[in-house]
């Protein structure tokens, strides 16, 4: 750490250091979460899940990795091939970013700007853009087909997201997310706007294409969407890409609305990532028991429910404030 204080200077080094940790929790993170899946799916549906290699299956989605590092990488012969190598590049990016001012502890942090709920959001519309991307060069129908969902899906649940997160802002007065989660000292925000949390959840739910809202990569209609065209190592960055995401609105809606670190007993990064771990969970449950909804329902739903419902909520929210 002195060897890189010297030639980087003391932000320099911490933020090689943070790159370097967010990339092991990133590989770490999307193999327990794959494995974890898996056995949640299982345990749904009275079934053991995997079970062979390693103690339960632990060490099966490091066999996965293995065997998709050593698939040929086939790219399509009428696909856009500048395009179509960038979208998986420019899908992780957001990723890697978001990781930046992400609060795990007090100490955990490796840059607290004041604008970092802004940050988070500003580069996830990156993810949008890189589907389409992938879609659109790829020369494949049905990865149209996709890619063109998940940009009206997104634009659509993006509205009653952000409306959502800004109920929670107008009571701190500030983007910092360690303000947010100081706030929550004494009492987490998810009993106190419990409707805003259920919409957070929601909308979290459809923005990392997660069932019932993954009509992007609908297997019954568009063999696997966006991402059809894709094999080996690239399909797997799309792969890790979607379950880091997920990792990423559980870690902001944790700061959100459920305290962040706060909690008795435990360190405070193990009460941050058993929170994060809760939400996911959650998303994991819903994809194994709700049926998939028809695209038609899916617009409908956030344009006529959650978005008025979100609206009714931060008037409520602003109201209540202006009022104490």
């Amino acid at each position: 750490m002195d060897i890189l204080t010297f030639f980087l200077g003391a932000d320099g080094a911490r933020m090689l250091v943070g790159l370097i940790g967010v990339i092991a929790l990133v590989a770490v993170n999307a193999l327990f979460l794959i494995w974890l899946e898996r056995k949640v799916s299982a345990h749904i549906q009275l079934r053991p899940g995997p079970m062979e290699v390693g103690w339960h299956g632990a060490l099966q989605t490091i066999a996965d990795a293995l065997k998709l590092i050593g698939k040929e990488l086939i790219t399509p012969e009428d696909a856009d091939k500048i395009v179509y190598l960038l979208a998986p590049i420019i899908i992780f990016l957001p990723v890697l970013v978001s990781f930046l001012v992400i609060p795990f502890s007090p100490t955990l942090i490796i840059k607290d700007l004041n604008v970092g709920i802004l940050l988070i959001f500003a580069f996830s519309t990156l993810s949008v853009l890189a589907i389409l991307m992938a879609g659109w060069s790829s020369n494949n129908k049905y990865s149209v087909f996709g890619a063109f969902r998940s940009v009206a899906q997104n634009i659509a649940y993006e509205i009653p997201l952000l409306i959502t997160v800004m109920s929670i802002i107008l009571m701190v007065g500030s983007f910092r997310l360690t303000d947010i989660v100081a706030a929550q000292s004494g009492l987490w925000f998810a009993l106190l706007q419990p409707v805003a949390f259920i919409l957070f959840v929601i909308c979290a739910t459809a923005e990392t294409n997660r069932a019932p809202f993954d009509i992007p990569e609908a297997e019954s209609e568009l063999v696997a969407g966006f991402h059809t065209e894709y094999s080996g190592m690239r399909f797997a960055i799309f792969f890790l890409a979607e379950y880091t995401n997920m990792f990423i609105v559980s870690a902001v809606g944790t700061v959100l609305f459920l305290g962040g670190w706060h909690g008795p007993f435990f360190p405070p990064v193990v009460w941050f990532l058993l929170k994060v771990y809760f939400i996911i969970f959650l998303m994991m449950w819903f994809r194994w028991t709700f049926p998939r909804l028809r695209f038609d329902q899916l617009i409908t739903f956030a344009w006529k429910v959650l978005i008025p419902v979100g609206i009714v909520n931060l008037l409520a929210t602003a109201l209540v404030i202006k009022l104490v």
